[in-house]
């Protein structure tokens, strides 16, 4: 396994276009091949190898791209921004009340949709501290879907209150499942099925189904503990969000709303083992027809830990029980992770180790993705590289960086 994981933080390694090297045992062929049998299409010109951008107070939580209109989208934990597509930002929105987290963007409308944590734990107690804000309590802990109007951003510093560039709209459910207390094994444990709140987010058509329109999925955060047994599922919501202009609610600091849909259309549950709060970004790729997950990798030894998951959108949901959760006695809706990652016969999982992606993943079309390489300064500042790669399909290596 650590060969394994020592390979794929190699896949890091560059090409133009990579070339078996005479007399070398090469890697297993890539699985996934271009649909109509054509040949590997070259990078797309409109995107360059790389788009940086630095020097933010928090770490990069997501990002999402505009081709048409040549922007790039990038959230920084309480800071969200849009640049070209050479990283000179355009236009900021700063003072953020909460942790905005993974984003995606809307096709239909051209808005940006993130998810917005404004919770008690560690990581709120952290935001609030650098942000020398009142931190806010477990009964208030509340979980949104940010919408941001793009089109409206036109300068740096930009305020989610004062400009009108923001709505949100609340995940109830994840809500309820966060502030539940349950019982398994006769002991009390608090946040249904290990929910830390919500993380990552994206648009894809009806699971099942290779068409028709889009829905979005909001996937559940989930606490790394390895003293459970019932965190081991991702957790994904699904929303219509054409219904939403109801329930889209101003940005006003220190108010606390709950205008959201009571239930979710749809709750699937992946089982994948425990990670280290759960699905970190997300996003459809309708080359392969998947949904990739990249989180943290998860410590429970009897999982391989993946970094990387992907949902096979072209089988259809099945209901059985939820393994580990004794407190769910009714099967529940699952999902199927495709199947030609690494394979852990133990487990019955499939997924892949690699470094990057849960701090921002991309999909370009034809099998090109940007993925981004966070990192910090000296003076504890952070950065965020995204870079161009291009699916591979190879277990070990599933993607390779371009170099032009």
């Amino acid at each position: 396994m650590n060969r394994l994981k020592l390979l794929c933080f190699c896949a890091a390694a560059t090409f133009a276009i990579a070339q078996p090297t005479s007399g070398s045992a090469q890697p297993t062929a890539p699985t996934v091949q271009p649909k109509d049998g054509s040949a590997q299409l070259m990078a797309p010109s409109d995107v360059p190898d790389s788009i940086y951008v630095g020097g933010k107070m928090f770490h990069v939580q997501g990002l999402a791209i505009d081709r048409e209109r040549g922007y790039m989208y990038f959230s920084f934990t309480s800071q969200f921004y849009k640049t070209d597509l050479q990283g000179n930002v355009l236009a900021s929105i700063d003072r953020v009340q909460g942790h905005l987290g993974a984003m995606t963007l809307n096709p239909e409308d051209g808005r940006v949709y993130a998810s917005l944590e404004c919770k008690d734990d560690e990581i709120g107690a952290n935001i609030s501290k650098k942000l020398k804000v009142d931190q806010i309590e477990r009964s208030s802990s509340v979980f949104y879907i940010a919408i941001i109007d793009v089109n409206k951003l036109d300068r740096i510093g930009m305020d989610p209150e004062k400009d009108g560039v923001m709505t949100t709209v609340c995940v109830r459910e994840a809500c309820e499942d966060y502030r539940a207390i349950v019982k398994q094994d006769g002991k009390e444990l608090e946040h249904r099925y290990g929910c830390s709140g919500i993380d990552g987010v994206t648009f894809a058509p009806a699971i099942g189904k290779k068409s028709g329109k889009k829905y979005l999925y909001v996937a559940y955060g989930i606490y790394g503990d390895n003293g459970r047994t019932d965190n081991d599922y991702q957790v994904l919501l699904r929303y219509d969000v054409r219904r939403w202009g109801r329930y889209e609610t101003p940005v006003t600091f220190g108010n606390i709303h709950e205008n959201g849909p009571k239930k979710p259309q749809e709750k699937y549950f992946v089982y994948t083992g425990n990670t280290r709060y759960g699905v970190q970004n997300m996003a459809y790729d309708p080359y392969t027809h998947r949904i990739y997950m990249a989180v943290y990798n998860g410590k429970k030894p009897q999982y391989p830990n993946y970094g990387l998951f992907a949902v096979d959108c072209s089988k259809k949901p099945f209901k059985a029980p939820l393994k580990g959760v004794g407190y769910e006695e009714e099967e529940q809706k699952q999902l199927t992770l495709a199947e030609d990652g690494l394979y852990d016969e133990a487990s019955g999982v499939h997924g892949w180790y690699f470094k990057w992606g849960s701090t921002g993943i991309c999909p370009l079309g034809d099998g090109w993705w940007l993925i981004s390489e966070n990192s910090k300064n000296k003076d504890k500042t952070n950065n965020c590289n995204a870079r161009l790669y291009r699916w591979s399909g190879v277990p070990e290596c599933p993607f390779e960086k371009s170099v032009r």
